[in-house]
């Protein structure tokens, strides 16, 4: 009976997640954004399959669930060009390089800290490339966007962002700021950051090609 029970309960999940997940992806098409719900990270993978040619050049400007769907193996695997500045053979000089690399790609592939209900992305950077590359470029964009970042609204999207992807992520870089200590935004003075540029994707911008596939498990900060 418990084991009835519980399939019960994860399908009934599985089921919400999908329900709420297609109402976003509406909301992003009613925005300009070409979007699409699937249930899995390996759907994911295979409409990154079809979005990205084999000969394009891929930028990613810094992106958790980016790397824990596999997408690198991926388009390395493929022979696609990846410019990415978490590489850890970059010295201060050819990251600098290859932060313009990424943003002058032929497709951006990125996540978003968040995304509310009505379709309005959301993400806050601390160097700007990252925000840079959402907001402005003749290139193609593609959000691959877990379920987790779901938020009601704009109040509720920022604060996500601001109380549960920045810490870890201060964290994960050995970033010495107060909500790397407390675990959630301080709102703080310190000259290392983080949170410096916010931007609110209210519209796909005008000319963009941009993409946004909402996945049906939680992925990335």
């Amino acid at each position: 009976m418990l084991m009835k029970d519980m399939s019960t309960f994860f399908e009934s999940l599985r089921d919400q997640n999908k329900k709420t997940g297609q109402n976003v992806v509406n909301s992003l098409k009613a925005n300009g954004h070409n979007a699409k719900y699937v249930a899995t990270a390996e759907e994911a993978l295979d409409e990154l399959k079809s979005l990205i040619p084999g000969n394009a050049s891929v930028g990613i400007p810094g992106s958790v669930t980016i790397r824990q769907i596999g997408a690198l193996e991926l388009l390395n695997d493929r022979g696609n060009q990846v410019f990415h500045h978490w590489d850890p053979s970059l010295t201060p000089e050819t990251k600098a390089s290859r932060l313009k690399e990424e943003n002058l790609s032929d497709v951006i592939l990125t996540s978003s800290n968040a995304v509310t209900l009505d379709g309005m992305l959301v993400n806050i950077d601390g160097v700007g490339n990252r925000v840079s590359a959402m907001s402005w470029g003749d290139n193609k964009i593609v959000f691959v966007i877990g379920i987790n970042k779901i938020e009601r609204d704009l109040q509720s999207a920022i604060q996500r962002v601001r109380d549960k992807a920045t810490p870890p992520n201060a964290i994960r870089l050995g970033i010495d700021t107060p909500c790397a200590t407390t675990g959630y935004c301080m709102d703080c003075d310190s000259p290392k950051r983080v949170c410096r540029a916010l931007l609110v994707l209210e519209r796909a911008t005008m000319g963009r090609d941009s993409h946004v596939i909402i996945v049906g498990e939680n992925l990335g900060y």
